[in-house]
């Protein structure tokens, strides 16, 4: 059974005095003024369950205020649930009643049926809220783009196939766990792997290095013939009990999945050392597990692996609006998406806006001044003149200076709410752990307007 509501408050639900603790109750009183934002949250939670049985569990308000904590001060599962228990000021903040301690598996649990939809939906509450106090009206606004990465190592030829060769063997070891034992043989590869993988690793000679990728391709070109004799038996695994047939299921897609991906990294691998070729980045494999990820090339700097984000904030820093996106779309193409999306958040395109040097083109300036943009600035000219962008060079470098803020607002984003790496797993958890991380931040940015002001 589940309320969104904690039904009472408990009289012990007190602050501390100290500067995280009325940061805090600032967030929470930001909270206070916008409870529709847990409809959609208690939906989230309740989709596939029933909510007139069962025990209590956590409401929708103790769940939204855990993975609130739990962005803004970064912590894991497992530190949350340590604060929840040993601190005052977080267990009044989470509204947890006297002798409720949730563990650290129950708050991912629940933390995770947040969707993405939820998360952005409670980001536009917010602004529009903070429209209405007149904290910020939208009328100026900045762009720019950033990537953030999967929570994967740096992907090479010879450590991905150490990867598949290592996962699969796991996973066809596992299955002879099952009863009745699937009839498959197999062989473990992994010290000769890892001992070719040194090998590259270690040498200068070509030579040396060609031979000894050639050797990892062999032993991974047999595991991957281990998995496909191991499919028919897994799929035709009559368990002696439900939960061996449901694991034999699950261990034969795992492993199909990762067969088919071993064989992609053989090809390219193949393709680029022994055939000389520039694989192109939509046709490479960089991980087995959060197969999601792009590859992010930024130009002479370092190559990314993970997702480019595109975010827009205001003159008050508060992060407007997020777009999360699949490959690696230029900044140019995505300049008029960032001013509609304005558009319908405010009612009204901004007087003002001014973005990085990437979005600038001809065409993103005439169709931002059609759509009723004043001034469109862009940080670095790429041909435009300045009095075509804006109405005097004043004006320019004011909107140049005021563009220099959001790259403090990504800053903060990434050293302080972990939007440098996502450790959420698969595409769905990665779009629901940057809006969890744009929305702890807007809260933190509104408590400390409201503390300014008091």
């Amino acid at each position: 059974m589940r309320h969104k509501l904690t039904e009472q408050m408990d009289i012990f639900h007190t602050m501390g005095r100290n500067e995280i603790a009325k940061e805090l109750k600032g967030i929470s009183d930001v909270l206070d003024a916008n409870t529709e934002v847990l409809d959609p949250v208690y939906k989230d939670l309740t989709r596939e369950s029933r909510t007139d049985t069962g025990r209590t569990g956590m409401t929708a308000e103790q769940v939204l205020r855990s993975a609130i904590l739990k962005q803004y001060r970064n912590l894991t599962y497992e530190e949350l649930e340590f604060h929840l228990e040993d601190s005052k000021s977080f267990r009044s903040f989470a509204r947890l009643n006297m002798g409720q301690y949730p563990v650290s598996s129950v708050l991912q649990d629940n933390i995770k049926c947040i969707s993405e939809g939820t998360w952005e939906t409670i980001n536009r509450t917010l602004i529009r809220s903070a429209d209405k106090d007149k904290k910020e009206k939208g009328r100026k606004v900045r762009i720019d783009a950033t990537a953030v990465e999967t929570n994967i190592h740096t992907p090479s030829d010879s450590t991905l196939l150490c990867d598949g060769v290592r996962i699969i063997t796991r996973w066809l070891e596992n299955g002879q766990g099952l009863n009745p034992m699937p009839t498959y043989e197999y062989s473990d590869h992994n010290r000769v792997m890892k001992k070719r993988f040194k090998k590259i690793l270690n040498t200068k000679k070509e030579e040396t290095r060609k031979a000894a990728y050639k050797e990892m391709i062999h032993y991974a070109g047999l595991v991957c013939k281990y998995a496909e004799d191991s499919i028919v038996p897994l799929a035709l695994l009559k368990g002696v009990t439900d939960t061996d047939t449901i694991r034999a299921v699950a261990l034969r897609n795992r492993i199909e999945k990762a067969s088919g991906l071993l064989k992609c990294v053989i090809a390219q691998t193949e393709r680029r050392v022994f055939k000389g070729e520039k694989v192109p980045a939509n046709e490479k494999v960089v991980s087995f597990f959060e197969t999601h990820t792009d590859i992010i090339e930024k130009g002479n700097r370092e190559t990314e692996f993970g997702h480019k984000v595109f975010f827009t904030t205001g003159s008050s820093n508060l992060v407007l609006d997020c777009v999360i996106e699949k490959g690696n779309p230029a900044d140019s193409t995505k300049y008029m998406d960032m001013l509609n999306r304005q558009k319908e958040i405010f009612g009204q395109v901004p007087l003002k806006t001014v973005a990085d040097g990437g979005f600038a083109s001809k065409e993103n300036l005439l169709k931002g001044k059609e759509a009723g943009v004043r001034d469109v600035a862009f940080s670095k000219k790429r041909g435009l003149k300045v009095l075509e962008m804006v109405k005097s060079t004043w004006v320019y470098r004011q909107l140049h200076n005021f563009r220099a803020g959001i790259e403090a607002n990504i800053s903060h984003l990434k050293r302080s709410f972990g939007l440098r790496r996502c450790n959420w797993t698969g595409w769905e958890g990665f779009k629901q752990y940057v809006w969890s991380s744009v929305v702890s931040y807007n809260l933190l940015a509104l408590a400390r307007l409201n503390l300014k002001a008091a």
